[in-house]
């Protein structure tokens, strides 16, 4: 494994921030904006319905981000794939092979640590990071030879865990040497901060970039999260069988009520609403709580890095006086 000081260095962020992949949302337009602006984009290799799809898309993203660093003059972040590692995912071995083909960054991994799949990655110098959301998930991960870890802790979008974050990364850096990145209802730059003073080298965010201009996300999703607060995030396995973080508006309109929160099956909704259902149910994680606007990914970006400088320098500050 690299020397994660190493890593860090050859993803040329300008502020520590990785846009996690996102159903639906995640697409070229997010992904390429985000590298252009000093984060590092990613998008899930299954957001194209197929593998010629998504082929075509890692060579728009890459032959724009290569014309955008000759006018630049400099290097821009690298961008990322989510690949699924599960036996449900047909495409897994298809998908791979682009990803060796093209070459990718930067691979996400999810629902498993396979070690084949990490060493075609690292067989043309690619990097992997693996979600985890315990220790015994991490250790595994470890085992297969992962480059880094993401701690999706409580209050995370989607499929988040339930550990508090600060002693999650505090363990996890006692086991691991690579590189951490923290996910779970980070949405501004004083949230990045914080994960830097945790132990994290890195802050997931993704709820905050759905609402984002360039996010291929319902207008109605992007204003039910700026209208949200806690209260409006319930996390249950009612919805897929898995439990996970939803907006309870959402899950309402589509007939999951409070009564049905505590079911672990996934949820039925008929043959006929199925497809419409699933598209109006909306993931997001605590994070809500602080958004209240959608800007471009431009001008949110400048405002993270703006407020993790101050938040740093204010601590610094408070440091001096004790």
């Amino acid at each position: 494994m690299k020397d994660r000081h190493e890593i860090l260095r050859s993803l040329h962020l300008d502020i520590p921030v990785v846009v996690s992949p996102m159903f639906i949302v995640s697409q070229q337009q997010l992904v390429l904006e985000s590298c252009k602006n000093g984060v590092m984009g990613t998008f899930p290799a299954l957001n194209n319905r197929t593998t010629e799809g998504f082929e075509q898309w890692v060579i728009e993203i890459k032959e724009e981000l290569r014309a955008e660093e000759e006018r630049r003059g400099k290097p821009l972040p690298v961008f990322g794939v989510n690949l699924i590692v599960h036996k449900t995912n047909p495409r897994v071995q298809a998908d791979l092979e682009v990803i060796v083909r093209q070459q990718v960054p930067v691979i996400i991994t999810s629902l498993g640590a396979v070690k084949e799949v990490i060493d075609a990655v690292h067989s043309y110098g690619g990097l992997v990071f693996h979600d985890v959301t315990n220790t015994y998930h991490a250790q595994k991960a470890i085992d297969a030879g992962v480059d880094g870890l993401i701690l999706v802790s409580a209050g995370a979008g989607g499929h988040a865990g339930t550990l508090n974050p600060i002693p999650f990364v505090t363990e996890i850096r006692k086991m691991f040497d690579g590189v951490i990145l923290l996910a779970g209802a980070l949405s501004t730059g004083r949230d990045v901060a914080t994960a830097l003073q945790m132990g994290a080298d890195l802050a997931y965010m993704g709820t905050r970039f759905i609402s984002t201009r360039e996010a291929m996300a319902d207008q109605a999703y992007k204003d039910m999260i700026i209208e949200a607060g806690t209260q409006d995030i319930i996390y249950t396995a009612s919805v897929s069988g898995i439990p996970a973080n939803w907006m309870v508006r959402s899950l309402e309109a589509a007939g999951i009520t409070k009564d049905m929160w505590d079911q672990k099956a996934k949820a039925d909704f008929g043959a006929e609403h199925e497809a419409k259902a699933w598209k109006n149910l909306w993931s997001a994680g605590h994070g809500v709580a602080t958004i209240d606007d959608n800007p471009a990914v431009a001008d949110l970006v400048d405002r993270l890095k703006r407020e993790m400088r101050e938040a740093l320098q204010e601590q610094s500050q408070r440091a001096d006086k004790f």
